[in-house]
Parts: structure tokens; sequence; C-alpha cells
């Protein structure tokens, strides 16, 4: 490792310095100083648990730090040109840093944003503000047939799998919460034992590999499922349709990098190559789907069930209620990922051309409830690049009830966006599986960091809302987001995006509605049809 060979490489000098000053005089001390120097600095970095960059690369680890401090220029050019690709702004990202740090996140002379853009969205304030909560408000989630609901916080973990991530990337962000009172989502690659070990709030997530909860020929295994689910950590249970990284396909986990601990969070075999299917098993039209809703839910022992999907046809969402109000059964959430969302590794051309942005998908669901008089019983959950109060409250507005954040509290962890998390070679050691480089997150450090940075977020999101003239997420309406829509005139979320009423597609379909609403069947997803106009199945 790095570290090691940089002390190595120090001592050496150092020695060889000390052994010239012997045979060429004394004029070398400067330099026997200097080496020495270094080598303190390169053992202080290497041992030290604050910095997870200095750890793995002590000395030159420095670099970066530098940048840092005499920004914005050199660190904009440096730190996103030669790492971080597509990242949250810099604004965004010295926020998270800053309120995981718990240090002032106040910028001097005024916004850095074009308020004159087309597209600009901004917060409707009230002349009368009010002050916010003392204690942020939680979500109930249990709707009907739920009988051990959970009270969900405004901010969570979002699903984020050992495997993707380090494990003790895991252990921080779960022990993060267990401190804060929020949520974490394992991702679908099973319930681990990192996730267990601080008795952090867990929502087990299943994805179509049923990773964790699987026969040995990759079928459901309702007892594994059952005995699992009945830990008292889980609080919720998740089945993946699709993520907003890449909706329509599986992951793949190369045989490398299934050790023996993600061989047994999985269960799969050591050392064979992991492979998520596209599709799930236990169901092929909207109606399996809620009734397997209700089979999680027997087997989970009441505990809140839900699914999450990155949005696709409407009449795939719809053929979903329309399957719930012929059954009887609804599901007690469903999650929202934007397809701007996504924490690891996925192929380009999805993450840029596939999926619905959490705006459209998040508002389509909402509404979709809306309309058939289903919205009381489910409560929305929303991720893809959440980060800031004011996601949390522009989100709140379009239809959600709480959100997820995964991105930005890797970030909390330490990451640094260097876009490695597919090659192993993670620089802070979130996502790794490589011992030596995962050795650099501090668990204890970390997990402080990811709980202030939830509680500061999600208070200042009800900071926003008190100044909105709001007490508080109930009160929030479309007409408090605004958008510029030319030079000229802006309009709020109520005059841009038409919002069904309680049971309206169930009376009478509105026209933008109605095609879609008469054409989606509770057993069959929505099918495409070809330019020849034959149906593709």
């Amino acid at each position: 490792m790095l570290r090691i060979l940089m002390v190595s490489i120090l001592l050496l000098l150092t020695a060889v310095s000390v052994l010239l000053v012997a045979l060429a005089g004394p004029g070398l001390w400067v330099a026997v100083a200097i080496f020495a120097a270094l080598l303190i600095l390169a053992i202080s970095d290497a041992t030290q648990k604050k910095h997870s960059i200095l750890r793995n690369y002590p000395v030159i680890g420095h670099l970066r730090y530098a940048f840092e401090y005499i920004r914005p220029e050199l660190q904009q050019y440096f730190i996103e040109r030669n790492y971080d690709g597509r990242p949250f702004d810099r604004d965004t990202r010295s926020l998270i840093y800053e309120r995981a740090k718990g240090t002032n996140q106040e910028q001097a002379f005024g916004t850095e944003r074009d308020v004159n853009a087309v597209g600009y969205e901004y917060l409707v304030h009230s002349t009368t503000p009010k002050e916010p909560p003392v204690h942020a408000p939680t979500v109930r989630i249990g709707g009907p047939d739920c009988t051990q609901p959970y009270e969900m916080a405004l901010l969570n973990v979002s699903a984020m799998s050992f495997g993707a991530l380090s494990a003790n990337a895991i252990l921080a962000l779960n022990k993060g919460a267990a401190m804060g009172g929020f949520a974490h989502d394992t991702g679908e690659g099973g319930l681990s034992e990192y996730h267990l070990r601080n008795g952090g709030d867990i929502v087990w997530e299943i994805g179509s590999g049923y990773f964790g909860a699987r026969t040995k020929d990759g079928d459901f295994d309702p007892a594994m499922f059952a005995e699992k689910a009945a830990n008292p950590s889980v609080k919720c249970l998740s089945l993946k349709l699709s993520q907003g990284a890449k909706p329509g396909i599986g992951g793949v986990l190369p045989a490398g990098k299934v050790t023996a601990e993600i061989a047994k969070a999985r269960s799969v075999p050591e050392g064979v190559k992991c492979v998520s299917p596209a599709a799930h098993k236990v169901f092929s039209t909207p109606r399996e789907l809620i009734q397997f809703m209700a089979t999680m839910r027997g087997l989970a022992q009441g505990k809140p069930v839900g699914f999450k999907l990155c949005v696709g046809s409407r009449k795939d969402v719809l053929a979903m209620c329309k399957a719930m109000i012929s059954e009887g059964i609804t599901p007690d959430f469903i999650i929202v990922d934007g397809s701007e969302g996504g924490t690891g590794a996925a192929p380009m051309e999805y993450e840029d051309h596939v999926g619905t942005p959490l705006t459209e998908g998040l508002m389509l669901v909402h509404n979709a409830l809306v309309g058939t008089g289903l919205r009381d019983r489910i409560r929305v959950g929303a991720a893809g690049k959440v980060a800031t109060g004011t996601d949390i409250v522009k989100r709140i507005i379009q239809g959600a009830d709480y959100t997820n954040a995964a991105r930005a509290m890797m970030m909390a962890t330490g990451c640094i966006q260097s876009q490695r998390c597919h090659t192993n070679h993670c620089p802070v050691g979130v996502a790794t599986q490589d011992p030596h480089r995962a050795r650099a997150l501090d668990v204890e450090s970390k997990s402080v960091r990811v709980q202030l940075f939830q509680e500061a977020t999600v208070n200042e999101a009800l900071r926003m809302m008190a100044s909105m003239g709001t007490a508080g997420p109930d009160e929030l309406t479309p007409l408090m987001l605004r958008r510029r829509i030319g030079h000229m005139n802006t309009q709020s979320y109520a005059e841009l995006y038409s919002w069904l009423s309680p049971g309206e597609l169930l009376a009478q379909a509105p026209d933008h509605w109605a095609e879609d609403w008469a054409n989606a069947d509770a057993d069959s997803f929505a099918a495409q049809r070809g330019r020849n106009g034959r149906t593709l199945l």
C-alpha cells in the first residue's frame, strides 16, 4: 500500500542522508532535517483517524487540502475537472462537508446562482414567518394492514449495498442513523452483520436477486426472509423494482469482489460472479406484485412493506393502482427513485438517457395515488440527488412525505466523488472491498459526521418551512415553489402542473389522464408498440 511505501521511502532517505552526513560532512544536515520531518508527517498521517485521504496517501494527500484552502479557482479546476466529472456543484459539495463537520455554513456576497436563468426555481417566503419546531416531525409508515408502523425521519440513508460500500462505510452510516434516529436502507445486497451491529433502524431492501433471502436456484426463500425480517432492527421491508441509475437492468458483482462476507450476506457462492436479474421471478403482473406485498407483510409479522421504482410508463403506475383497488391491498410506502440518482457504477447511457427524473416521477406517483383515492394509505419517499434542506422542501411540495439521500451520505462519510467506485480503488475507503483502503475510514468519527449532516439538513429544511409561514411539512403547497419559465415571468408549481383531486380518476378521468387510465390493466404491465404497430412483449 502507498502509506507503507511512503513511510519506507522516507525512512530510507532519512537513513541515507544521515550516512552521507557521516561521510561528507555536516553540510547535509538540512537534508536530514527535511526527510526526518517528512517521515514524522507520514507516520502521523498514516495513524491519524480524522482524514481518510491522509491515512491512505500520507504526505502527498496534503496537496488536496492545499487546493481546498486556496479555493475557489484552483480547487474548482483540480477537484472538479480531475476528480468529480458530474458531481454536485461546488456550493452543494461544500455545504455537505461543512454540515458533516458541524462547521459554519454561511456565505458572503449573496447568491452565485443566475436567478434570471430560465429554469431557476425558488421557494416563496412569508411576510409573517414562524419559528421552526423544537423537535423534527416524523412520518408514520403503516397503512391499515400494518400492525408495526414505523416513524420515518424526513431525511434517511438511501439504498446502498454492502459490496458496493465497504464494511466500515456501512458501520458508519448505520451508527450515524442510530445516533440520529433516522433509517438506513440496506440496498439490494443483503442484510449483513454490519447493518445490525450498531442497532440503527433498517429498511431491508429485496431486489430481483433476492439476496439474503434466496434459494440456491435464485428464487425467493420465504422462510429465510421471515427469519431475518423478524430482527428488531428491521423496521421496514422494501421490494426494489428498479433504480434510478440504471432502470431496467440488474447489477453484476465480479467474482473477485464476492468475498466470504459478501457471499454470506447475499446467500450466494463465494468467488462466483453475482448477478442481479433485470426482472423479478415472484411477479409478472401488477396484480401479482400487489399480492406479493401482502405476502411480504405477512412474513414480516405486520411490519411496513413497500416498493421502490424509477418511474417508466404512466400506464404501469396506474395499473398498479388498479390492482391495489381490485385486491384491496396497498403497500405501506412507495419510494420514487429519480433517474438523476445513483452512487455506484452504471452504464453511461443509462445514467444519462433512461428513466424518469425525480420531479416528474414523484408528481406522477403522487397524483396517481390521489386520483385513485389511495394517497392517505400510502406514504411516498423521494430519492435522487437529495442533499440539502431545499431539496427536502421541494420534494415534499412535489408530493413526497419524506426523502432519502445516498450520495450526500457517502460524502458525509468522507467520499470525495473520485468516481472510482467500480474499480475497487476508492481513495478514501468508502466504495471498496480492499481492506487496506477501507481501513482509512474511521467508523467512530465518520458516524458522527453522518449524524451531524442529517440533523443540520433537516433543521435547515424546517427553518425554511417556517420562513415560508408554515408550521411544518403538512402545510406546504405547490403555490410555494416557483420556476422561471421566461425572462419576463415565473409560475408556481400549482400553475405549471395539473394536480388531481382525491378520487378524480375513479369519478371522471380528466382528458390528459383518460387514455392512460382506460388502457391501464391490473393484469398486465404496459406493452410498448414498435414503429409497425406490433405489440412488443
